[in-house]
């Protein structure tokens, strides 16, 4: 869930910047291509992770073993990261006011 959220706000941010429909992507790092993002580079190397692990969890083939490869304090890392990016997007100097 926390790959789709920062893919539907990259899609806005997308979106408002260049007055275009974003494109039916699921890759995150070219949706912040596309908006020409000046992003933190901890931020770039977190939505680089998550860009990685969709479509592992989002489809999980073995639940069990996913359960085992996103312990708590992983996901909880993640979470976190996630409301950083979705603040820092939110709130970019190249969105309309």
């Amino acid at each position: 869930m926390c790959h789709i959220a920062v893919e539907k706000l990259l899609k806005a941010v997308v979106a408002e910047i260049t007055d275009r429909v974003p494109p039916k992507t699921h890759n995150l790092l070219y949706l912040v291509k596309m908006a020409a993002l000046d992003m933190p580079q901890d931020m770039f190397d977190f939505i680089a992770r998550i860009n990685n692990a969709s479509v592992v969890t989002r489809y999980p083939e073995d639940f069990n073993q996913l359960m085992e490869s996103y312990p708590e304090n992983v996901v909880k890392d993640y979470l976190e990261s996630t409301e950083k990016a979705l603040t820092w997007l939110k709130h970019h100097k190249k969105l309309k006011k």
